[in-house]
């Protein structure tokens, strides 16, 4: 089987980089892109000047403006971000049509044959990243490696502008130096459990028996001891069509279900999945709550409607619904 090369690009702060370059008055000044700082909404993302301050993505932004009074606050502009987005997928295809989109601002490229005949993946994400620059004044992010897990660390690990190169040769000491964090599908909770059990970095999962990991995990840990090893064999996939959009969070401790923070957190969950509806331009048809424990029993409240389902009040309405089946 032919050795893969695999690019992975994820734009630097990307709506937060576009409204500072149509607004150079901005630049330099923590700025956040999302909500007012003074009602319910998110914050969609934020510039790098405002990430000094603790502030990220989904986070509240009456917490935002409490960790950084003095940020300027943005509304999103979805129709520019999105012919952005499209300005940059044109350039991705002058070098390969194996390009699957995985939000407007990252994909994953395969490259390894392409319509440049250029053998050096590294080559080509320099050119893409140059082109990029050139054709929208805005800077991304590279990573290059045999496969799509190992890519997308890659190209988180020297933010923002960066352009990391891991190969079979090196991924066994990259991968043992990260946090468990950073692996493909650890959010919160996993990444709780597996502290629990004594597992920390990337070496300390490699050593991690299979069937310990297939005891906790399920089927989930074949996956996990794979990763630990560099191996990843999803394809990249051009044809791939998102069905779902959502949004979760993780409660440092137990909460009722009727409690008023429950459902302030319900409030804004419900937020951010309509931005991101909005982002990608979507109606939904069914809903679905899920609430997952700590010991992984999960509860899952589905309703499909006859209308479609658009924005935030719709998304709240049909959620506190289900809240109160479960």
């Amino acid at each position: 089987m032919k050795k893969r090369k695999i690019i992975h690009i994820d734009m630097d702060a990307f709506y937060a980089s576009i409204e500072q370059r149509d607004n150079p008055s901005l630049k330099g000044k923590p700025l956040v892109v999302g909500g007012s700082p003074h009602g319910r909404g998110v914050v969609s993302t934020c510039s790098y000047e405002a990430r000094k301050y603790g502030i990220h993505s989904a986070m509240p932004c009456k917490e935002a403006y409490i960790r950084c009074p003095y940020a300027v606050f943005v509304r999103p502009r979805f129709y520019v971000y999105k012919e952005v987005s499209n300005q940059i997928r044109n350039i991705f295809h002058r070098y390969t049509d194996l390009v699957e989109p995985l939000s407007l601002d990252e994909a994953f490229l395969d490259v390894t044959e392409n319509k440049k005949k250029i053998k050096s993946a590294t080559i080509i994400a320099k050119l893409i990243k140059e082109d990029i620059k050139r054709e929208t004044g805005l800077t991304a992010s590279a990573g290059v490696s045999y496969n799509k897990f190992v890519a997308k660390l890659a190209s988180d690990y020297q933010k923002p502008n960066g352009l990391t190169v891991i190969t079979e040769d090196n991924v066994q000491e990259f991968l043992d130096t990260l946090p468990v964090k950073k692996f493909f599908g650890v959010g919160k909770v996993t990444e709780r459990v597996l502290k629990n059990n004594g597992i920390n970095t990337g070496y300390d999962l490699r050593n991690t028996s299979l069937e310990k990991l297939e005891k906790i995990f399920k089927n989930r840990g074949l996956e996990l001891y794979n990763f630990a090893r560099g191996i990843d064999n999803r394809p990249v996939n051009p044809t791939r069509i998102r069905k779902s959009i959502g949004a979760e969070t993780t409660l440092i401790e137990n909460k009722n279900i009727d409690d008023a923070e429950t459902v302030m957190i319900l409030d804004e969950l419900c937020e951010e999945v309509a931005e991101r509806m909005a982002k990608e331009d979507k109606v939904a048809k069914t809903i679905t709550l899920k609430i997952k424990f700590e010991d992984f029993k999960t509860i899952t409240r589905s309703l499909s409607v006859n209308d479609y389902i658009r924005n935030y009040d719709d998304i709240r309405f049909y959620a506190a619904e289900l809240l109160t089946h479960v």
